[in-house]
């Protein structure tokens, strides 16, 4: 199974599919084919291992795959019925597929008389695939809300001054992360004060190969001459305040990962609403006092209501920090 999740790791991270990794062994242990899903469109991990034996080659075989196989029809054939097609003889998955068309394989499996396990190496399957499956079981996109602020809290000093609370190293990683997730989203506020253009740029302001496209929130209209009108992918605009709305939008769009990097009043609405996935603050050893806090009201009066987060990782960039957390019992917010 770790195999497997090695050969998913090959796969794209962004985007609606899950990345998914599939090994086939004989009797004896023995790794006789492997495959990985390449993204929308090509054959999944199960399809993409078989494709590389014979017809009757598979027959008696073990299939051990990250995911339960698929049980669908989509751009692809359902991935249950080639294993039994093929004759495998025994399936292990490690994590059960949430999806209300996709889900059901194990029993299509089961009806054909082949014997599945399921729930091997799940904990680390879960963590890798956790973008996706939080997706995928919430049915909205995985929703990563980001804030530099100095040690005190500050996310500007009391002008509104705020470039830069951060060195170099900690604005590169943020490129990176932009990078990584499908969309990024502003409101109109931190559009019309910034005019940022959203992109993902390498070291020397290049742009890098994944781009996110570009969210916009909110009833004011984006002006013309805009820098995030020049952006490689057409601007969204959500021309509401309705968070939970603009995220089911997204999903339909098969955009699966958010990265929220607006100001503290949109920062603190996603915060309030429980629509946060993961948190992801940089921390600059600077103090600057005043009334420019990171984040403004997001539903707590008493310290009992407090939002408790687990630090997940803690990364030195520079003299800053990169603070992962996400909430304690693992859900959204």
């Amino acid at each position: 199974m770790r195999r497997a999740l090695t050969l998913a790791a090959n796969g794209p991270a962004r985007g609606p599919h899950a990345r998914v990794g599939c090994v086939l062994l004989d009797a004896h242990g023995e790794v006789v084919a492997e495959g990985w899903h390449r993204g929308a469109g090509t054959a999944h991990a199960e399809v993409d291992a078989l494709s590389h034996l014979a017809p009757g080659e598979a027959a008696g075989l073990t299939a051990v795959v990250t995911l339960e196989p698929c049980n669908h029809w989509g751009r692809t054939g359902p991935c249950s019925e080639a294993l039994v097609e093929a004759g495998i003889g025994r399936v292990v998955f490690s994590v059960e597929d949430p999806g209300e068309h996709s889900g059901g394989g194990k029993e299509r499996l089961r009806d054909a008389g082949i014997p599945v396990e399921e729930g091997l190496l799940a904990d680390e399957v879960e963590e890798f695939m956790r973008r996706w499956l939080v997706a995928a079981r919430l049915q909205r996109p995985f929703v990563t809300v980001k804030w530099a602020s100095t040690l005190d809290g500050r996310a500007a000093a009391d002008d509104g001054t705020s470039q830069w609370i951060t060195g170099a190293a900690a604005r590169q990683h943020v490129h990176e992360q932009r990078a990584a997730h499908d969309a990024i989203l502003v409101g109109t506020g931190t559009l019309l004060a910034d005019d940022p253009s959203l992109t993902a740029r390498g070291d020397g302001g290049e742009l890098l190969a994944d781009q996110p496209v570009p969210v916009v929130v909110g009833e004011r209209a984006v002006p013309e001459g805009s820098r995030i009108l020049q952006h490689p992918h057409p601007l969204i605009e959500e021309r509401t305040r309705d968070l939970s709305a603009v995220l089911a939008d997204l999903f339909a769009r098969e955009i699966r990962s958010v990265f929220v990097e607006g100001g503290p009043t949109i920062a603190s609405e996603f915060i309030r609403r429980g629509l946060v996935d993961d948190y992801l603050i940089y921390l600059a050893p600077t103090l600057v006092g005043g009334s420019r806090l990171a984040l403004g009201d997001i539903g707590v009066e008493t310290l009992d209501e407090a939002r408790r987060l687990r630090v997940t990782a803690v990364t030195p960039l520079g003299d800053d920090l990169a603070i992962v957390a996400r909430n304690q019992s693992g859900s959204s917010s």
